[in-house]
């Protein structure tokens, strides 16, 4: 099993993991706010933290959210860093064409996933060693349907 994360928090309810085991931890909007079809708005959760150096949030959509009505997170993930110490605010999109939505204070919006981030160093060098990828990039890789390549 993993050690916990002691993660610093300012905020009226600290978000939820709804099951044991789960990733991530509900984040709830603290504000109404209306979402035309295919408007987009910053919603405020009034969640404020410090991660750990180390360590990155990551802000995701729920599911239900997008699979019943077409409500996703913008930016996906939406990353906070760990030096930031603001609102986490999720810029949240309904892509429904037909149908406003509702967020009422208080309902699940986004979930909130912390992670280990390795320091990085970015070493310049003249060639890179080879891979199997090589540098084949987006829809690269395909798939075989029915005998034919997509």
């Amino acid at each position: 099993m993993t050690e916990s994360v002691d993660v610093l928090i300012m905020a009226r309810e600290a978000p939820l993991y709804a099951h044991p085991g789960d990733a991530g931890a509900d984040l709830v909007a603290a504000e109404a706010v209306r979402l035309e079809p295919g408007e987009r708005a910053l919603v405020g959760t009034g969640v404020r933290i410090a991660l750990p150096d180390g360590h990155v949030g990551f802000v995701v959509p729920r599911s239900g959210l997008a699979s019943k009505h077409g409500i996703t997170v913008v930016n996906a993930p939406g990353t906070v860093d760990a030096g930031y110490r603001g609102e986490v605010k999720v810029a949240l999109l309904n892509t429904d064409p037909r149908e406003p939505y509702t967020i009422r204070e208080g309902d699940r919006i986004a979930q909130l996933i912390v992670m280990p981030i390795p320091p990085v160093r970015f070493v310049p060098v003249d060639d890179l060693p080879d891979s199997t990828r090589g540098d084949g990039g987006f829809g690269s890789t395909g798939y075989q349907k029915d005998g034919a390549s997509s």
